[in-house]
């Protein structure tokens, strides 16, 4: 377990169409969490270092590509409507693989968790995504990837820790992934105060005991 003092880099990892949100709830959090721990790193990665655009056109800057990102302790994949093109995307896919070897932990966030399962590494654990179908959707994320890779044992909780792989639900439940995340890698006390900071205490019990931990019900049959 890491010390207050200690550091650990986060890769969040984009590519056109995430949803803003994605990215707010993960790179937003672990900034306020630096006033508690100050030697945390976070860091913006897409295939390309330069600029990427998300849902709705607004355009964010990514300081690394896959090719020169630096070694992360912790890689997030973001949601978002592209999911199925970047399941399929050779670069992806190959980044993914790197970051499943060298990572501490590989996870996900949203429809984030899509993509992990199209690259595999889902198979053979328990994981979330979204659970909700948006617009025009006949499914849900979370049903389709229960469809998409029948050895994933698909929960709807806000949040899956199936140790080397942690997947959350959609979409500002991002912000209790990255939470978890950050309990994973020094502890519960100061998770606790980086809750506090971002006032957040209440809504992470309350999510978790309204949805529920990692411990809900299998759709991997349905």
């Amino acid at each position: 377990m890491r010390e207050r003092s200690d550091g650990a880099r986060f890769g969040i990892v984009l590519y056109d169409t995430v949803e803003a949100l994605d990215l707010g709830a993960t790179y937003g959090v672990l900034s306020m969490a630096r006033r508690v721990l100050p030697n945390l790193e976070m860091v913006v990665v897409a295939e390309h270092s330069g600029p990427v655009e998300l849902a709705n056109g607004l355009c964010v800057m990514a300081g690394y590509g896959f090719s020169d990102c630096p070694p992360l302790d912790v890689a997030i994949v973001c949601g978002g409507a592209g999911w199925g093109r970047e399941g399929e995307n050779p670069a992806m896919r190959a980044f993914l693989e790197r970051m499943a070897v060298e990572t501490e932990i590989l996870a996900a966030v949203c429809s984030g968790g899509m993509i992990l399962g199209a690259v595999g590494h889902l198979d053979g654990l328990r994981a979330t995504t979204q659970r909700h179908r948006v617009g025009a959707e006949q499914r849900s994320p979370l049903e389709r990837l229960a469809e998409m890779r029948r050895a994933v044992t698909c929960v709807p909780a806000p949040f899956v820790d199936a140790g080397r792989v942690v997947t959350g639900g959609g979409v500002a439940l991002a912000t209790d992934t990255t939470l978890h995340l950050i309990g994973r890698l020094y502890g519960a006390a100061l998770q606790a105060e980086v809750t506090e900071v971002i006032e957040y205490s209440e809504a992470f019990a309350a999510n978790r005991h309204a949805i529920g931990r990692s411990d809900g019900a299998d759709l991997s049959s349905q």
